[in-house]
């Protein structure tokens, strides 16, 4: 017997324990195989003699696991085990031996757990991670954590599993999660920044994968979850469960037909007619409190509605139902949840036609104080009942929920372009609203109402302005400002007139800034139907130039969005100085896309805190009120283009014209483009115009309308088969005076019929352009009667050019001594009053006195020679001056 198994021996019982803990734990490694084969017999007779013993548990689990080891170690030591027969581990029950008491115990703690069980808790511990990583904002592990996750999700759905519904959850937690890191995305290292951003686009993924679901699940959290857990409760279970849960089932139902629920604290809230009031204060009591379950009030108001049987009553209700459904969390959803505003909506159309229905209940901020626990009704004493409520700010916080929700959600999915299809249905909200207040007289709301409406059509064409209307109710006729005829609406005619009749009915409220606005979407609703001059004429007789600096940060993005709606309407007419003048305001400052609130340009030297960033995101506008801004650039490029480069041709060698900018960007986007050694073919817009502007200064007009017309932007026009024309001509009327300009020093005379065959121009436009040229003072030249244009040449002679050269270098050094002299100037005075001038003086009469003074004779004259006397003028003209 090997030492081993003789210490194994002579332990005691604790460290028989030990041993076999270390023997059930190691059975895998083959411990057990490698000892003892060598000496199978002898401990196969201790297993004999130690099975009669309680004491010796050790020499138990050798034989045990010896018989276990392989099928050649037993049928070997068969006849040696015949005498005792021993039971296996796994074959013994509870009540066995005391040593087998400590094989039970090890057993007992050991869980077997189905595969099912290990991939859910795979799952809860890749939420739990996420849940961790993002409190310490570590988008890496995030990123790492929620591929894991999403692979395990996608394994049980292969073996046909629920999804989980931490999943589902982590999907919903994402969002707030993203949109509160995109603040602090300039604090972030490089790589947690990126982690980020890939987090976002596989996040977008994997939600429209679940859309359904995770609707569901934002609806009603609760009911989500509820609805999971039950579905993976077990299916069989014992017949006296069934009947408790059929049972409390029957009470369930049975409390529901007796309409008591349990609020706040455990009291009783009793739902019917008579107790409509009491209900009601215990659910308006407990609105804003923390904990407060807002769709267990919601559904205790609808039950309310469901009692309600009076106009009162449901007017009431309503009221208090809407605010209820407004009430959302702010920090877990950036816009309210659809369902609820849509459910918001139909409601508030359902309190609007109950009073439309009995016109003796109106809805008022200034009602006068009343007893909200009675019954109310009309009565002589009072024929209407004013209840208290804001209609106007239910209005306004529906339509602002519908914008912000077209701000988040991606533009580029079809959830975008069914959230916009509701547009018809708020405006629909928004016409009764109008009618209402009409109806009863209330001129502010009345004007808050036209003014959403009209922001709703003022930018929208004509075929939808018309759908819009089309989709109003019948009664919508009954309005004074303008009584809607679905009949009607259908020419260009009835949508100017919409948009007419609603700002002249808010040029008369007294509201400066509804006034201010109502103009602004007047100009942009003429200069979108190519009225130029009369959108010019009402944006400069209003001034709005002058005083939109005080206004609103809304009210300026909407004036800027104007002005380019007015240099858009001029390009599209062929008024090219007009539009290029007019969009110069916006390009030079280089922020196009937060002048026009599309966006938020990255700027180099940005100071915008988190906070502020923030403002700026809420206030862009929904994709589909936007500006194109590659028409916009190439609109801007191509009228500089046709105004810069005659100029430049007219500057010659002129230092005087050479200083004339009209376009400083596109004199940049130029020059840059001429520093390049490599010029391909055109990539992108900006390319196609910087080469047409080389090809028109070559007098190559051909190959530059070839450029222009290759620009596939053009089709977002109206006309764009007109546009193009309209640019080929201007292309060859400005190509006709480039070439004047450039080559008329080198010619005496020029045939008209050959300039206008050379640009392929009619002879009479050729004829004009000439003439308005020579009227201008442009060209040095005359016409003949036999259409022959005589040029008189001013060539300068070469001691003129040095006589101009002269007095040029004159002028700049008269204007370098000004300056001198201005700031000795200056400097003198100061010190003739400082400190400097005393200090002087006491050295000079300090000098006098150690020299004495005839020391100083001929030095002293010498001090006071030629800069004595120009120190003695400077300082009579300083005494003069002052």
């Amino acid at each position: 017997m090997s030492s081993f198994f003789r210490s194994v021996s002579d332990s005691d019982d604790s460290s028989s324990d030990e041993e076999e803990a270390l023997s059930d734990s190691g059975s895998d490694s083959g411990l057990e195989g490698k000892v003892t084969k060598p000496s199978g017999g002898s401990a196969l007779s201790k297993a004999k003699k130690g099975a009669a013993d309680s004491d010796d548990s050790d020499s138990d689990d050798d034989s045990d696991d010896d018989d276990s080891d392989d099928d050649s170690d037993a049928d070997s030591d068969a006849p040696k085990k015949s005498d005792a027969p021993k039971k296996s581990r796994f074959l013994r029950g509870p009540g066995g031996d005391s040593d087998d008491s400590d094989d039970s115990d090890d057993e007992r703690t050991k869980v077997v757990k189905s595969a099912k069980s290990k991939r859910i808790e795979e799952v809860e511990a890749s939420v739990k991670a996420i849940d961790n990583a993002g409190k310490i904002n570590d988008w890496s592990a995030i990123s790492n954590e929620f591929d894991k996750l999403v692979r395990l999700v996608s394994r049980q759905t292969n073996v046909a599993e629920a999804i989980p519904t931490g999943f589902i959850k982590v999907l919903a937690q994402l969002d707030t999660t993203l949109a509160s890191a995109q603040g602090a995305k300039k604090k972030m290292n490089a790589l947690n920044a990126k982690a980020l951003n890939s987090m976002k686009q596989k996040l977008k993924k994997v939600q429209r994968d679940h859309e359904e679901a995770l609707t569901k699940y934002k609806a009603d959290p609760e009911a989500f979850e509820k609805a999971a857990a039950a579905e993976d409760a077990p299916v069989a279970a014992p017949k006296k469960k069934k009947a408790s849960a059929s049972a409390s089932a029957a009470a369930a139902e049975a409390e529901d037909d007796e309409f008591q629920t349990v609020g706040v604290k455990g009291k009783t809230i009793t739902i019917s007619s008579e107790g409509i009031y009491k209900a009601l204060a215990q659910v308006l009591e407990a609105r804003g409190r923390k904990n407060t379950d807002r769709a267990e009030q919601t559904k205790i108001l609808e039950k309310l509605l469901q009692v309600a049987n009076s106009t009162y009553q449901r007017i009431r209700v309503l009221l208090a139902l809407i605010s209820a459904l407004l009430d959302f969390n702010p920090a877990a959803n950036t816009y309210m949840p659809i369902d609820a505003w849509t459910a918001a909506r139909t409601y508030l159309d359902a309190l609007l036609d109950e009073m439309a229905k009995d016109r003796e209940f109106v809805v008022r901020e200034d009602a006068p104080d009343y007893d909200d626990q009675v019954e109310r009704a009309a009565s002589a004493e009072e024929p209407i009942v004013v209840v208290r409520g804001s209609i106007a700010s239910l209005v306004d916080r529906l339509d602002d929920e519908f914008t912000k929700s077209l701000q988040n959600i991606d533009p580029h999915t079809g959830e975008y372009i069914e959230r916009l299809k509701d547009e018809k249905l708020i405006y629909g909200t928004i016409v009764k609203t109008q009618l209402y207040f009409e109806r009863n007289k209330l001129a502010e709301n009345v004007d808050r109402s036209v003014m959403r409406r009209l922001e709703h059509i003022y930018s929208k064409p004509d075929v939808v302005t018309q759908s819009l209307e089309a989709s109003l109710p019948a009664i919508a006729s009954e309005s004074s400002i303008w009584a809607t005829n679905a009949a009607s609406t259908s020419s260009t005619a009835d949508s100017i007139a919409i948009v007419r009749a609603l700002c002249v009915h808010l040029y008369k409220t007294d509201a400066s800034l509804l006034r201010t606005r109502a103009m602004l979407c007047h100009i942009y609703h003429y200069a979108l139907h190519d009225n130029y001059y009369t959108a010019r004429d009402m944006l400069l007789m209003s001034h709005l130039q002058d005083t939109v600096g005080g206004a609103d940060v809304g009210t300026q993005i909407m004036y800027n969005r104007t002005v380019v709606q007015v240099g858009l309407c001029a390009f599209r007419l062929g008024l090219i100085r007009e539009s290029q003048s007019t969009l110069q305001e916006i390009f030079a400052t280089q922020r196009v896309k937060e002048l026009l609130a599309q966006g938020v340009q990255a700027q180099r030297y940005s100071a915008l805190t988190p906070e502020q960033e923030k403002l700026e995101r809420q206030r862009q506008l929904p994709f589909h009120m936007h500006i194109n801004l590659e028409l916009l650039e190439c609109a801007y490029l191509v009228s500089s283009m046709l105004l810069e480069v005659p100029l430049m041709a007219q500057a010659g060698n002129d230092p005087e014209l050479k200083k004339k900018v009209i376009s400083r960007t596109f004199r940049r986007q130029l020059d840059y483009a001429n520093r390049q050694v490599f010029t391909g073919p055109p990539e992108n817009k900006r390319d196609h115009v910087m080469q047409a502007t080389k090809a028109l200064q070559a007098g190559d007009w051909q190959t530059c309308v070839e450029l222009i017309h290759s620009i596939k932007i053009w089709n977002l026009m109206p006309n764009e088969k007109a546009l193009k024309e309209m640019l080929a001509k201007k292309i060859q009327e400005e190509g006709l005076r480039t070439y004047l300009f450039t080559y008329a020093p080198f010619y005496k005379t020029l045939s008209l019929s050959y300039l206008a065959s050379t640009f392929s121009l009619p002879l009479s436009t050729a004829t004009s352009l000439v003439s308005k040229m020579i009227w201008n003072e442009e060209l040095s030249a005359s016409l003949d009667i036999g259409g022959v244009v005589v040029l008189q040449t001013t060539e300068l002679s070469p001691l003129q050019r040095m006589a101009i050269s002269l007095a040029e270098k004159a002028s700049a050094m008269a204007d370098t001594s000004e300056r001198y002299l201005d700031s000795k100037v200056s400097q003198g005075e100061q010190r003739a009053d400082g400190a400097r001038t005393e200090r002087g003086a006491e050295r000079g009469e300090g000098g006098r006195e150690r020299r004495g003074g005839g020391g100083r004779g001929r030095g002293s004259t010498r001090g006071r020679g030629a800069a004595g006397k120009f120190n003695n003028t400077l300082g009579r003209t300083v005494a003069a001056t002052s």
